[in-house]
């Protein structure tokens, strides 16, 4: 996703959405992936931002019940 795809999809300016970009391009670095600056997974923002569980997780939880 780039900073106007974050920007119109959470409603926020762009220097804010430049900000959670960034801030989530530093959480990838310290988990060894590579970044491109301005940019970020729409997998990992949607994890991140609105707490999609990742898919292995839904089927775990879902085991046993």
């Amino acid at each position: 996703m780039d900073v106007r795809e974050v920007s119109e999809g959470i409603g926020v300016s762009t220097s804010s959405a430049y900000k959670i970009i960034r801030k989530l391009n530093d959480e990838l670095k310290e988990k060894g992936y590579l970044t491109v600056a301005g940019k970020v997974p729409a997998k990992y923002f949607q994890e991140r931002w609105y707490g999609f569980e990742k898919e292995a997780d839904k089927h775990e939880s879902t085991k046993g019940s």
